[in-house]
This record gives structure tokens, sequence and C-alpha cells, in this order.
């Protein structure tokens, strides 16, 4: 089955779990980027439970064992390999929901940077960035822990020293290798910590403007950082990994990757500031961010995206 969206929804999974019964599988595997994977477990979700994606919206709400999956990432990003949560939009609504369980991760997950090479340059860019954030927001979320900060930090180690390479030689199995490593360190992470407001920013960017992941959670990201470095304790946490200014050097990536820098170049306005606020707000990962959130914030941060 390969006929999986960006972003995928309830009607991806639902055509995927109708080839799977066609087939009769007693196995899946999934192949490809953050989409593949997700789609793979949200159809292991409804062919072995039943029901709808949004019945298991949330943690731990399969009854039923559900198949073995093997994940085989073909970006460096998502990370999706390792957690046990499939992120499904509702078809109708484009709410994302996080739909976790245990037996939903996978049992083997096979790390092979050959297979990244052939990707588009615009995807190992916006896939390279969501791994970056990735490791930068559960390093500070509210739920950290001794656990997931080991597999954050390596994780920023990894992708901060590898995606330079990868943008000046694509063909750099190495610095591919770092890459794939640590999204998959960044996922196992998230598993661990949760995520938090630049994540939660991204998402209504995604929805109202249709704005790729990873580019919508990167030109967010900055700002984020800055606002969480108003808890000291944060701040220290983002000077033990980089030695300098964090948000100036993840805006450094993103005009060395090319990437927009100003939420204005997708189509926002100060009249849109106030419904992405409150949508923001309703996010699941808002409540992780290690420095609360309000209405007012959201609205700060995707200002200070505007004036970028």
């Amino acid at each position: 089955f390969g006929d999986v969206h960006e972003n995928p929804s309830t009607d991806d999974v639902a055509r995927c779990v109708a080839a799977a019964r066609d087939f009769g599988a007693d196995l899946l595997i999934g192949l490809g980027g953050g989409s593949s994977m997700d789609t793979a477990k949200g159809c292991n979700f409804i062919l072995t439970n039943g029901g709808e994606m949004k019945d298991y919206w949330g943690v731990g709400k399969a009854a039923k064992p559900m198949l073995p999956l093997i994940a085989i990432p073909t970006t460096a990003g998502t990370g999706s390999e390792g957690p046990s949560f499939a992120l499904i939009s509702d078809a109708q609504s484009h709410v994302k929901m996080a739909c976790g369980d245990p037996k939903a991760a996978a049992r083997v997950a096979i790390l092979d940077p050959e297979l990244t090479v052939s990707q588009p340059h615009r995807v190992t860019v916006c896939t390279g960035i969501d791994a970056l954030s990735h490791a930068l927001e559960t390093a500070v979320t509210n739920k950290r822990n001794a656990f997931s900060a080991v597999f954050s930090r390596e994780a920023f180690r990894l992708c901060h020293g590898g995606f330079s390479r990868v943008l000046r030689d694509p063909a750099d199995l190495d610095a591919r290798g770092m890459m794939l490593l640590g999204a998959a360190y960044a996922g196992k992470a998230i598993e661990n910590s949760m995520l938090g407001a630049a994540h939660s920013c991204a998402n209504p960017l995604t929805t109202r403007f249709h704005v790729v992941h990873g580019e919508a959670v990167g030109v967010m990201l900055p700002h984020v950082i800055r606002f969480n470095s108003g808890i000291g304790e944060i701040a220290k946490i983002y000077e033990s990994l980089f030695d300098g200014d964090l948000a100036d050097r993840v805006s450094e990536l993103l005009w060395e990757a090319g990437m927009p820098r100003n939420i204005g170049h997708h189509g926002a306005t100060e009249a849109d500031v106030p419904a992405l606020a409150q949508h923001a707000g309703e996010q699941w990962t808002a409540r992780f961010n290690p420095r609360p959130v309000s209405q007012e914030d959201f609205e700060a941060l995707y200002r200070a995206a505007l004036a970028a």
C-alpha cells in the first residue's frame, strides 16, 4: 500500500486497513517517512482492535494484541520508528490525534543511511529540522527525566553535527547515518519526555496554511527557545547543549537550509494571530512545555515569527 499523504489522515488509514484486510496481513512493514510509519501504526490499531482512530486517541486504549511491526525509515526526521504513537489527522476537522499504545511500537527498526540518500533536498531539510526540534524540545519539557535526557542530548549532538554536512554533500553516508540515528534517538526521547510549544505552534500553521510539518516547527523553534530561556534552569540546559546562543544557531541552520524564518512567507498576517494562538493552546503538546504558555504568550510567539 503506497497511497499515503503528508500528515496522514483517517482516510489514509482506512485505505491502508482495507488493503491489509484484502491481503490477509499477519505482519506489517512501515517503509518510508514518518507518514508511512504512522499510517502503518494506525492501520495496526484498526485492523486488530476495530473501531476508529479517535477511539485510540490517548494512551493504552488498545485492548487486544496487535500485529508485529517492522519500521524502516527512509527519512531522517520524525523518529517514528521508535515511539509507540501514531499521529493521525482527522480527515474532517484536521485535528491531529496522538494515538499511543506499547503494543503499537515497532518490534524491529532498521536504520540504513543508504535508504535516505535519494530523498529530495526539501525532504532532507524538513525532516532534519524536525529531528533537531525533537531533540531540543524533549530536552526541556516538564516530563523530561534522566532517561530521556540521554537520548535528547545524543540526538542533538548527532543531528547538529550531521545536518550541515548533509546539506553540503547529500551523498555523505556518515553524515546521513548521524542524522538517521539522531532522529531515532530523538524519537525515543519523545516517548519518554513528550514535546513542547514549538510543536503546538506548528500544527495550526499546517492546518491553516498547509505548511509542511518540519518547516512549521522550524520557523517557530527559535522564538520558543527564547521564550523558554526565561526560566533559568531551562537556559542552563540549552547552554549545556550548545556553547552559544542556541536560538540564533537554529536560525542560522534554517538560513543555511534555505528555509523561511518568517511565517509571513506562508501567508500569515497579524489578523491570523489570535486564531492561531487559540488553536496552539488546544494542542496536546502545549501542556508539556517547561514554561506555561497562555493565549497571550502564543500570540507573542506568532508575532515574533511575523517580525523575524
